[in-house]
């Protein structure tokens, strides 16, 4: 995992690890409340669980950025060889792509804690 955090650009994959906890912990942080059985407001609470969502949604955006910065950067780089093996350009394709699935995943998860957040809430 640690290779592919790399591979990915440690500034880029380092951002979207900042998202994923930020998300993590708000949505933590808004269930608390309702988990502990303590006074909460519901419309108030429902509505902050929203921002999981939206959370989600920028680290998906942010991973689709990186990679379009990725391929940015192959593109130059095929530019000033003027000429490369398919071998070498599909790796770099490859590696382009892992922020984006990363952000893919963050918002996977985002989706997943939302539902269940949403479901418990509703519950009590």
């Amino acid at each position: 995992m640690e290779k592919y955090f790399y591979e990915g650009g440690p500034l880029y994959m380092g951002i979207l690890t900042v998202i994923f906890i930020i998300m993590v912990v708000w949505a933590v942080y808004q269930s608390l409340p309702v988990l502990l059985k303590k006074d909460f407001d519901y419309n108030k609470t429902k509505e902050r669980l929203k921002h999981i969502k939206t959370i989600g949604t920028f680290a998906l955006v942010f991973g689709i950025v990186g990679q379009l910065i990725g391929l940015y950067q192959i593109f130059n780089a095929i530019e000033e060889m003027g000429g490369v093996s398919s071998a070498l350009l599909m790796g770099g394709l490859k590696v382009s792509m892992i922020t984006t699935f990363y952000g893919i995943l963050i918002f996977l998860i985002s989706l997943i804690l939302w539902f269940v957040t949403d479901f418990v809430t509703s519950k009590c």
